[in-house]
């Protein structure tokens, strides 16, 4: 027996030598093998960095919480004309009837300052504004802007109200988190998470807009809510979706907070927004305008011309610079430059770097007073002088400054050209921009009368359909 537990641990101890000299000899010949043929090492870069922010739980707690108690449900009721009988409509006696629509909006004061929507709210002959906690209140309108689609109400409740601060939109990067806070299908206080997109989308197709874009599932019904940075500061207002069925399928887009914000402080100082211009005709830079410019840069707002007596104008813009920042924001397309303007305000002075002969230059451009409007379907409109005016012998209009490249031919046919006086829009007086603004949210946008006095005194009014 001894023997054979001798033999037994012989036997393991020399299958064990032979296993270690196996893997000294073969396995470190075959890797130093490997070694000496450097073409047959494919070398795969691999980062050790274990503070990656992009791997931390967010916590959308927080925010949520301090949202939700200051997003609204705003219901709004219009009356619309339609026949209920046979013997109405036999008759031609159409009757009233209420149409109810819902939003969402959002308190920004303690005292009952709400933001929303334009379109939430317009027609409407009552407004009702339920909170969280489920308390009604009749809403009051302070004022609109179409442009911006922004509204501002307010109520009156017995006690402070829960709000939500403003944040800096500007500072917003593209990947940061944010929440949509709302009430779509009349769901009251939805949350939704997603990332920012992208910023500076205009989907009109006429520069005329500047959203934030996000993936943060967003129906009909959020339109007026908040969209939150994970600190629960307001940085936009949700207004629309990407959607060929009525629903979300992807994107939807917020009108950036400082632009919201700089409207509300219009409407409640002013009753209307207050647009400073910087005074600068030209358009966006891209691969195929640059060669045809005969410049390198494919960023940047490129200009065309410089409006005489504006603050660019005097602050030495020239034809051929290019505007590359405003303020230290990155300016590359028009919709940068467009969405910068809206949050600022006549008198404003603003630093411009621009690029002249592949030289940066920085001036300091003092805005002024928007005094253009553009109107498709004739042209753009500027608010003339006294003299002008008293040369066609009429008392007021705006003067036609650019025909629409559209239908310069019909209109130029018809003996209408630059100069001509516009002294009326759908049945209202033009005496201002503002009052050609207001014609024009008469009919959402739509020109269906239009009154011009000629270069040659004739007074025309023309109809559209």
């Amino acid at each position: 027996m001894k023997k054979f537990l001798t033999l037994v641990c012989v036997s393991a101890l020399g299958g064990a030598m032979t296993l270690g000299a196996y893997k000294q000899f073969f396995e470190d010949s075959s890797s130093n093998k490997v070694s000496e043929n450097p073409e047959s090492i494919r070398a795969i870069p691999v980062s050790l960095n274990t503070n990656l922010k992009g791997g931390t739980n967010v916590d959308f707690t927080t925010a949520a919480e301090e949202t939700v108690h200051s997003v609204v449900h705003v219901k709004n009721t219009t009356l619309s004309k339609g026949y209920t009988s046979f013997e109405d409509l036999f008759f031609g006696r159409p009757q009233q009837r209420p149409q109810i629509g819902t939003g969402s909006g959002v308190i920004i004061s303690p005292d009952g300052y709400i933001i929303t929507n334009n379109h939430v709210i317009e027609g409407a002959e009552s407004m009702e504004i339920t909170t969280n906690d489920n308390k009604t209140y009749d809403a009051k309108l302070i004022g609109t802007d179409p442009n911006t689609d922004i509204a501002l109400l307010k109520i009156e409740a017995d006690e402070p109200l829960d709000y939500t601060t403003f944040g800096d939109s500007n500072t917003a990067r593209i990947g940061e988190w944010v929440l949509a806070v709302g009430n779509p299908f009349n769901l009251n206080s939805t949350v939704t998470a997603g990332i920012i997109s992208a910023k500076s989308r205009d989907l009109s197709g006429q520069n005329t807009q500047s959203f934030i874009q996000t993936d943060a599932a967003v129906n009909p019904g959020n339109s007026g809510g908040a969209l939150v940075n994970i600190n629960g500061e307001l940085i936009g207002i949700n207004t629309a979706i990407s959607s060929q069925t009525g629903s979300y399928i992807g994107y939807s887009f917020a009108v950036p907070s400082n632009i919201a914000r700089k409207v509300v402080e219009d409407l409640m100082e002013y009753g209307n927004v207050q647009n400073g211009i910087l005074g600068v005709i030209g358009g966006e830079l891209n691969s195929k305008n640059a060669q045809e410019l005969g410049v390198e840069q494919t960023e940047g707002f490129f200009v065309s011309n410089v409006q005489k007596g504006t603050g660019a104008d005097k602050a030495g813009i020239q034809k051929g610079d290019i505007i590359q920042r405003l303020d230290g924001v990155k300016i590359s397309k028009f919709s940068d430059l467009k969405g910068f303007l809206n949050t600022k305000s006549p008198e404003d002075q603003v630093e411009v770097v621009i690029l002249r002969n592949d030289k940066q230059k920085i001036v300091m451009v003092t805005l002024e007073k928007l005094t253009t409007i553009d109107i498709p379907i004739i042209g753009t409109l500027k608010e003339t002088t006294k003299k002008e005016l008293e040369r066609l012998d009429i008392a007021y209009g705006l003067e036609l400054l650019n025909l629409s490249d559209m239908h310069r031919e019909d209109w130029e046919s018809d003996g209408i050209s630059e100069g001509s006086i516009v002294t009326a829009i759908n049945d209202i007086k033009i005496k201002s921009i503002s009052d050609a603004q207001r014609a024009l949210d008469k009919y959402s946008n739509k020109v269906l009368r239009m009154s011009i006095v000629k270069n040659n005194g004739e007074n025309v009014v023309y109809r559209f359909r």
